[in-house]
């Protein structure tokens, strides 16, 4: 009689039982329970079945149709570690960009499932998070297990629970400090580096290895390609820089109060390329199925940009379209991002002519490499003051260099020397600019 008692009122739960903050599965998971009227005891012990809060698997998230792994080079948390959505928790890098790895769901993380420097490709599991609300005091309540094993000494010496429980709250203190002893971690190569350049004195044999990362690599396959299939040649032509360094001395200052834009040489050359460039189609140009060329009536600019990891070209779009402030205006955006690592697939990809200054490095001279699929390169050159002759006199005056290298399959010479021709007619009298 008790026992239909018992199975008519858990008929009537209302909510899944919750039992030691775990969740029962069904509305109540009791297969069996026989009680026995005499001394009313079970039979036999209830079977019940929880599920603990929900596991999330991290994975490798899609890149770009061309790059399908790279290399995990940071876990941006640690195990233990409560995380928001979308938050960032590891880096992978690949042969263009670094790609963010953000948590689906909030919670704490369970386990990292790769190493470090570890290739990985789109779709690899990278960790687990458990979902669930953050622990009462922020991450740093869901410390490592570590210092509770510490304090279990404590608790086995204690004459009672109640005593071991205050042994184990200023255990928990130093898991702050713990969280924190990553970071000097990160700086171990580059102390490593600092030492051994130290040890590189007088009679060194010191040698040090170093694994090439993927832009690296990227970059010596693309440059070596250029040098395999291009037939390059470089043309060279001196342009003299007084009246845009007048220019730019006049309206700089107004010009930043005014925008925020600081106004520089990169703007006006990059509009000269693009004047110069309509005259001569075919430095736009580029060679497609080794039997093709394709002339295109927009011109999307590659500005090379040094960065820790390597050369870099995000393209500036439409440059024909664009004034010579507002080509400096996206110039200088690209290479913010470049420098902090921000730079997407879309801002890597489709340019049609390329810009190299090895002048703010301080280079008098040089040829520059072409960007494949590109046909050519223009490269400038630092802005010495040097003698020159103007109407008869000898004058001291700012001159720089320019080298244009291109693809002999596509520019002939004649077109390659009028296009740099062009341009260093154009910079210096930048008021042509104005009437093309």
């Amino acid at each position: 009689m008790l026992s239909r008692t018992i199975k008519s009122s858990l008929k009537r739960v209302p909510r899944p039982l919750a039992v030691s903050g775990l969740k029962v599965t069904n509305a109540v998971a009791i297969r069996s329970m026989h009680i026995q009227s005499s001394n009313r005891a079970f039979d036999r012990p209830m079977n019940l079945s929880f599920s603990r809060f929900a596991s999330t698997t991290v994975k490798v998230p899609d890149m770009a149709e061309s790059i399908t792994e790279g290399t995990l080079t940071a876990f941006n948390k640690e195990v233990g570690e409560y995380v928001n959505q979308d938050e960032q928790i590891a880096t992978i890098e690949t042969d263009k960009i670094d790609v963010e790895v953000n948590a689906p769901v909030a919670g704490t993380i369970t386990e990292f499932l790769v190493e470090l420097e570890s290739t990985v490709e789109v779709g690899q599991a990278l960790a687990t998070i458990e979902e669930g609300a953050a622990p009462e005091g922020g991450a740093a309540a869901a410390a490592p297990a570590a210092p509770k094993e510490e304090a279990k000494p404590a608790e086995s010496a204690a004459p009672a629970a109640s005593a071991a429980a205050p042994a184990a709250t200023p255990a928990a203190a130093p898991a702050a400090p713990k969280k924190e002893a990553p970071a000097p971690k990160k700086e171990e190569p580059k102390a490593a580096e600092a030492k051994s350049g130290a040890t590189f004195t007088n009679f060194s044999r010191n040698e040090e290895r170093v694994k090439m990362n993927r832009m690296r690599l990227r970059i010596a396959e693309r440059l070596k390609e250029s040098q395999n299939t291009a037939a390059s040649l470089t043309t060279f032509n001196e342009v003299d820089m007084s009246n845009l360094m007048e220019m730019r001395k006049l309206y700089k200052d107004e010009f930043l109060e005014k925008t925020g834009t600081k106004l520089g040489f990169m703007g006006a050359f990059a509009k000269a390329s693009c004047l110069a460039a309509k005259e001569i189609p075919a430095v736009n140009a580029a060679i497609e199925n080794n039997d093709t060329l394709v002339f295109r009536d927009y011109t999307d600019i590659s500005i090379a940009v040094a960065t820790p990891k390597g050369l870099v070209t995000p393209v500036l779009r439409n440059a024909e379209s664009l004034s010579i402030l507002g080509i400096e205006r996206e110039i200088s955006n690209l290479g913010k991002k470049a420098r902090d690592g921000k730079l997407t697939i879309e801002d890597m990809t489709g340019g049609t002519f390329t810009i190299s200054n090895g002048g703010v490095f301080g280079s008098l001279y040089g040829t520059p490499i072409i960007n494949m699929p590109q046909t050519a390169v223009l490269g400038l050159h630092g802005v010495k003051q040097r003698p020159v002759t103007v109407n008869g006199q000898i004058v001291s005056r700012p001159m720089m260099y320019l080298a244009l290298t291109y693809d002999h399959r596509v520019l002939d010479g004649r077109e390659a020397v009028t296009f740099l021709k062009t341009v260093k007619e154009l910079i210096e009298d930048p008021r042509k600019m104005l009437l093309l």
